[in-house]
């Protein structure tokens, strides 16, 4: 896949590892307002908030002249595997090891000396991204993740780069490496992050309550009926949708099982995602319950699969979840990573649409639970849909274009 995907043209990098220097930019002066994405591909969340944002500016903001870069694909190899490969090792094998990391970096000093050396080799293997900058002469910048985010930063703050950064905040949480000084302005999924912000200095005018980036099959619900349709679904049953995001982690295939067999009226859909192995556990499976289970391998029409369930049993990520408010799909959250999830998770119960079970027996509780109460399952499909920000691209684009 391309590292760089312009409006109407497909534009290759090509792998290298030299440096070069960084030089002031001066903005084009054409009718277009050029505006630059730049993702990074560790977990899912951040390249499809970049890629919705995308979506919404080919689709209904021709002014803009658009450009999206995963930085992973443009670093050296050494710094996407220490870094990318690590994250994911850390978050599904050792997630309390990742806990421990967020926790640390989130109360550590800019000043300290690991935050100046990892300052330091951000910017060693970050030129790449400078050069993709210093061609394409952006008018704005938004990040969707923390990593560039900081490393613009501080080329503004050394007077290295003259054009707005913005950052898009992708979770419902806020860790201090997403706040640096020289950022232009923040969007972000709640009221409660815009006043933590506004707290640690960042001016009411410069943080814009938009919600986290959907696509924009999201903006329109379909209807129940057709959902379940496309699927070979009955409408008329109750139906649970089981994800484990991108990656399809932490769904145990016997304890789908005793899903199937404890509750027979139940219709369950599992998003296996890029999980071969789990797919291939679950086929003989979807066999034998063929009028109950729907195994779905990775796809991009997750919207269809949501309006089609009455519940989804969903790891807490910022898309995901924010994907369920939409829907208006209340929610059981399994396995959240120790960091970001964790606190995704406080949200979201907070606000009443969503329960944390933390091992099968709790999960297996609190779903008869739900099953037996269509009132409190009502109540929280309501809150969702309340809570839920489907234009959150457009206004992500009205403020900057």
């Amino acid at each position: 896949m391309s590292a760089v995907i312009q409006r109407q043209e497909l534009h290759l990098l090509g792998k290298s590892d030299f440096l070069c220097p960084v030089h002031p930019l001066h903005h084009a002066s054409n009718e277009q307002r050029r505006l630059l994405l730049v993702s990074v591909s560790a977990g899912n969340g951040h390249v499809r908030a970049a890629q919705a944002i995308a979506a919404h500016a080919w689709r209904d903001f021709p002014q803009l002249r658009l450009q999206h870069i995963d930085m992973m694909q443009i670093v050296p190899t050494l710094f996407r595997k220490l870094y990318s490969d690590l994250y994911m090792k850390l978050a599904s094998g050792l997630p309390e090891a990742w806990g421990w990391l967020y926790r640390k970096t989130d109360c550590e000093p800019g000043h300290s000396l690991s935050g100046r050396l990892r300052r330091g080799i951000q910017r060693l293997c970050s030129q790449r991204l400078f050069q993709e900058i210093n061609r394409f002469k952006p008018d704005v910048i938004i990040c969707t993740h923390f990593l560039p985010a900081e490393v613009l930063a501080t080329s503004i703050m050394e007077k290295r780069l003259d054009c707005e950064v913005w950052v898009q905040v992708t979770d419902f949480d806020l860790h201090q490496m997403w706040l640096h000084p020289g950022i232009s302005g923040y969007f972000v999924a709640n009221e409660e992050l815009a006043f933590r912000l506004h707290r640690q200095g960042v001016p009411r005018k410069d943080i814009v309550v938009s919600g986290i980036p959907l696509m924009p099959v999201f903006t329109t619900r379909p209807d129940r009926s057709e959902a379940a349709a496309r699927l070979s679904l009955n409408p008329a049953r109750f139906t649970i949708l089981l994800m484990g995001g991108g990656a399809g982690i932490g769904m145990d295939p016997i304890w789908i099982t005793e899903l199937l067999k404890t509750e027979p009226q139940l219709q369950v859909i599992v998003m296996t995602g890029k999980n071969l192995a789990l797919r291939e556990a679950l086929v003989s499976l979807e066999h034998e319950y063929a009028d109950q289970l729907r195994v779905i391998g990775f796809t991009e029409d997750v919207a269809t699969l949501m309006m089609a369930a009455d519940l989804a049993i969903t790891k807490p990520g910022g898309l995901s979840t924010s994907e369920c408010l939409v829907c208006g799909l209340p929610m059981l959250l399994v396995n959240p990573i120790p960091g970001q999830e964790e606190r995704n998770a406080a949200f979201l119960m907070q606000e009443g649409v969503a329960q944390r079970a933390d091992d099968p027996l709790t999960l297996q509780f609190r779903l008869q639970k739900l099953l037996s109460d269509p009132e409190r399952l009502a109540s929280m499909r309501q809150r969702a849909i309340a809570l839920g920000k489907p234009q959150a691209a457009h206004q992500v684009l009205g403020r900057i274009a």
